[in-house]
């Protein structure tokens, strides 16, 4: 019988962690470390945009350069993980169950959002691996949604890896790396706080309740991945938050386990 695995979310931080994965790669590696090992991850990444859901299943996987104005050593990095195309029709199978059509996309391989975590998480390269897309025309009660329809892979084996940022404004980024504004200190710490008291339906609706909101998130697309992980928990999961920090100013590192 498989181990039964937990659901994260990781923010992935820029593809150059890839060159220097730094402390949030150390972190990474020591997190899977110690978690049963998977039979297949499948990751939720903040670099996969659809209307409605799509799962990639080739069998080799592409690495995607899903990114620009980066140091070319870092165009030379490949993540050569297997697919899992049987991981593909269980996914597209569980959320034709819970009344989500999916779509299959046998080509597609691995972006940034998914490969720059997985080479610290798992560097041999060795595990299944695939993606699915978010949404960013729905909103959070939707990512939720289809995470909880998800939650039997917990069961078989698959650790679902949620990836994008818990802050992400690319506007407002210090390339200097000075210290994190206020703005983006309120709104982490306002999430973990939410999620490890289990505050549902205040983070279900981040945008009108959240300090900083839409300065967090201009856009949801890296925050919705986080939804998944938690509805894949269960009813009543709550959130804790493993890592912290910020990197150039105000783009939050913060990592979460969800578990009931």
């Amino acid at each position: 019988m498989a181990a039964i695995l937990p659901s994260l979310f990781v923010s992935h931080g820029s593809p150059a962690l890839a060159l220097d994965p730094g402390p949030a790669g150390a972190f990474w590696h020591e997190l899977a470390g110690r978690l049963p090992r998977p039979r297949a991850v499948l990751c939720v990444s903040a670099h996969w945009n659809t209307l409605a859901p799509v799962v990639n299943s080739p069998t080799e996987l592409d690495t995607i350069y899903d990114f620009y104005g980066f140091p070319d050593p870092l165009y030379r990095l490949t993540y050569r993980a297997p697919g899992a195309p049987f991981l593909a029709e269980r996914v597209r199978t569980l959320l034709g169950e819970a009344g989500i059509p999916c779509g299959i996309d046998p080509e597609r391989g691995l972006d940034h959002g998914a490969w720059v975590p997985l080479r610290s998480f798992y560097p041999e390269a060795d595990i299944p691996v695939m993606q699915l897309s978010v949404q960013p025309r729905r909103d959070a009660n939707w990512h939720f949604r289809l995470g909880a329809a998800l939650a039997p892979l917990l069961r078989e084996g698959v650790l679902i890896l949620g990836s994008g940022g818990a802050t992400h404004n690319l506007y407002e980024l210090d390339r200097k790396s000075g210290p994190a504004p206020a703005w983006a200190k309120e709104f982490d710490d306002w999430l973990a706080a939410a999620l490890a008291g289990g505050q549902c339906d205040e983070v279900l609706d981040w945008e009108t309740k959240a300090p900083n909101a839409l300065r967090a998130h201009p856009s949801p697309e890296h925050f919705l991945p986080l939804f998944v992980a938690w509805g894949a928990a269960g009813n009543g999961a709550r959130g804790v938050r493993l890592y912290g920090g910020f990197t150039l100013g105000g783009l939050s590192m913060a990592a979460f386990e969800f578990a009931v």
